[in-house]
């Protein structure tokens, strides 16, 4: 009776390993996903340096609806979307908040000084940083899902 249980207990275990390993494979989003996030980034981030608040307003937007379309995507293709407050995820979101003072800096400086060529340079940078910890986090995911149980 008790090794049967234990036959039954290992084979949930194994399924539940197969599930999970299945999902660390759904999970990954393609390249293009952090490509298209990056490109957004740049975009309204770069539309600072127009000092045309017609041309942020209009590039917010197509940033928000770009996300909005991405998440849409990813959460149809998954069928689930992935917490901020997971382990290991702070020292990515650390860098970011790092780069978003970096670029408010240059912002200052621009309006300050108009230089818009550096807010763009920021910018194109800050949309690759963008990308990289886009697929860095979704890196992180996939390691975690397959390390538990």
């Amino acid at each position: 009776m008790e090794s049967d249980d234990r036959a039954e207990a290992q084979a949930q275990l194994a399924a539940l390993r197969a599930d999970r390993t299945a999902l660390a494979e759904r999970v990954v989003q393609p390249w293009w996903w952090d490509v298209a996030l990056g490109v957004l980034v740049f975009v309204f981030f770069g539309s600072y340096a127009v000092l045309d608040w017609w041309g942020i307003a209009l590039a917010g937007c197509a940033f928000f609806a770009g996300v909005y379309a991405l998440i849409t995507c990813y959460r149809r293709r998954t069928g689930l979307w992935p917490s901020a407050d997971r382990p290991g995820l702070q020292p990515l979101l650390r860098l970011w908040l790092a780069c978003c003072t970096a670029w408010a800096v240059v912002a200052v400086l621009h309006l300050q000084f108009g230089l818009p060529e550096l807010l763009l340079g920021v910018s194109a940078a800050f949309g690759g940083v963008a990308a990289w910890l886009s697929r860095r986090s979704g890196r992180l995911y996939v390691a975690q899902l397959r390390a538990e149980l």
